[in-house]
């Protein structure tokens, strides 16, 4: 199995496209409104996502993002075997990771690509 050959964020609420490739749901909380169908989901990932505790102090307040990340980052730390899984399901394809937060810079979606472009090198 081969990683990702790119990693994206995409709001889930877009509709799919062929060019998304392995399509992961991050979010510890289904997107309201959405149907399962709907997500053309790979995987959902809920494992990966920040602790609600961490989650609900964050509050998606871009003011707090870089404590956000850096300390979603130290959680991401011990799921070394939940973050291999993730990279090699997209197996040589892009790996889209999905979200459902409206703030489309400030949400764990785009600090867990931060994360896992760290970890690819």
């Amino acid at each position: 199995m081969k990683g990702p050959t790119s990693i994206h964020c995409k709001r889930a609420y877009e509709p799919p496209q062929q060019t998304d490739g392995c399509r992961v749901l991050v979010d510890r909380l289904w997107p309201r409104g959405l149907k399962r169908e709907d997500l053309h989901l790979d995987m959902w990932c809920k494992e990966l996502a920040p602790s609600d505790e961490l989650r609900r102090w964050f509050n998606h307040d871009s003011r707090l993002w870089a404590a956000f990340y850096q300390r979603y980052h130290k959680e991401l730390r011990g799921k070394q075997e939940e973050l291999q899984a993730l990279l090699e399901a997209a197996d040589g394809r892009p790996l889209t990771l999905l979200y459902a937060a409206r703030d489309s810079e400030h949400n764990n979606a785009v600090a867990l690509a931060m994360f896992l472009r760290k970890v690819m090198g």
